[in-house]
């Protein structure tokens, strides 16, 4: 069975000027060695990603999410259907310049370091060296891979790799990033700066497509969304459209006491069934409880064993700071410990004596008086005698240690 080559004449419905990736009519089937369809990944899909927004990919495993991710690349060819990146192609060169993409898993060289992977992957946009360098550095801050720049890839963690994909994937300062599952092995602390970049990239114009299997990720950051199932589109629209229940309605207010609460019921009652009311208390979501906990950990000078990034890297930085419910804290998390003063650092390299051993007499004539204000001169007559005797002593040692005769 053969399928029609994708031309223009595919092309199907309206599109907008500020339409970055346009897909209509979408299809795509895999066949086995002899040719024979054997599974329709993609069935009929349409949608639009506009410039600036933050569109979400959500499905389960095998929904179609992943083969649309590599149509949208120019790595699979559609069955049928049209796809447009900025206007043109998929495969055309120029278009992939202009893309920046963190795969579902780490597709990196195990035995170069950081900075030699970002130095590699700059070298495929042609970038100046100076550029590149200054960008690698800026990157590497940014994901916290800073202080271990000089170990190899293969020796990561999957969060790690995680990170140093997710800098890979921002060296060419595209105009359109691709995330395929970016928080997957991460930390929380990680998984809200990467939301935090994310919307950081959208404040500069960037568009982002996110595909995620955490909701709450998606929730978050993501402006419009499409569910799959089954390779087709299920639903499709911005999360205000997807996530609000028409016909409920929800009042918030101050703790009443008890009479009131009746009172409040009461009057509710008069309007809608009991049955269908409920009462209880608010409550907040893990992640930010998580957060909260680290960060009364942090002020109690708790120690922590995660590693936070430091500010978005320059080149990506959006002209106006992006006001995040998480901001102040997540600064504060990433401050470098304050540098100890001199006379603590002084303290802390000396030589440890035990107190019993010392004589504290001595030791402050010893402190107050120059190396060379003492002298035998000064002695008592009787014990003159005593120190030439055990200085000739110290210069036989010495002699028979150094060689001498």
């Amino acid at each position: 069975m053969e399928f029609p080559e994708v031309t223009e004449a595919n092309s199907e419905g309206a599109t907008h000027s500020d339409d970055i990736v346009v897909v209509r009519s979408l299809e795509k089937v895999f066949c086995d060695f002899w040719g024979r369809p054997k599974a329709k990944a993609i069935n009929d899909v349409s949608f639009e990603v506009r410039k600036g927004e933050v569109f979400g990919l959500l499905g389960p495993n095998g929904s179609g999410k992943s083969t649309t991710i590599k149509v949208l690349l120019g790595l699979l060819n559609p069955t049928r259907g049209m796809v447009r990146i900025f206007g043109h192609s998929p495969r055309d060169v120029k278009t992939k310049q202009r893309i920046g993409y963190l795969p579902e898993e780490s597709y990196l060289y195990r035995y170069l370091n950081s900075a030699e992977t970002l130095d590699f992957f700059g070298g495929l946009f042609a970038l100046d060296s100076e550029e590149k360098k200054l960008r690698s550095e800026q990157l590497l801050e940014m994901v916290g891979l800073k202080g271990v720049q000089m170990r190899t890839v293969g020796e990561f963690s999957k969060g790690m790799q995680r990170r140093i994909g997710l800098a890979q994937a921002l060296i060419n300062d595209p105009d359109l990033v691709i995330l395929d599952e970016p928080t997957a092995g991460m930390d929380p602390i990680g998984c809200r700066e990467i939301k935090d970049l994310i919307k950081n990239l959208k404040a500069r114009g960037k568009t982002v497509i996110l595909s995620s299997h955490l909701l709450a990720d998606v929730e978050d950051v993501c402006d419009r969304a499409v569910i799959y199932y089954g390779g087709k589109v299920q639903q499709y629209g911005t999360l205000d459209e997807l996530l609000t229940e028409r016909d409920t309605v929800q009042f918030t207010m101050p703790a009443l006491s008890e009479a009131a609460q009746k009172e409040v019921l009461e009057a509710m009652g008069r309007h809608a069934d009991k049955d269908d009311i409920r009462v209880d208390n608010p409550s907040q979501n893990l992640e930010t409880l998580f957060l909260n906990v680290v960060e009364k950990a942090r002020a109690s000078d708790e120690t922590s064993g995660a590693t936070s990034g430091s500010e978005v890297a320059e080149f990506l930085r959006a002209d106006q700071p992006v006001p995040t419910q998480a901001e102040t804290m997540l600064n504060r998390l990433a401050d470098k410990e304050v540098e100890k003063p001199k006379a603590q650092m002084a303290d802390e390299q000396s030589v440890s004596v035990p107190e019993s051993k010392v004589d504290e007499a001595k030791l402050d004539s010893l402190s107050e008086a120059k190396p060379d204000s003492v002298s035998p001169k000064e002695l008592p007559e009787e014990k003159k005698g005593d120190v030439k005797k055990n200085l000739d002593e110290v210069d036989d040692k010495l002699s028979g240690l150094l060689g001498g005769d």
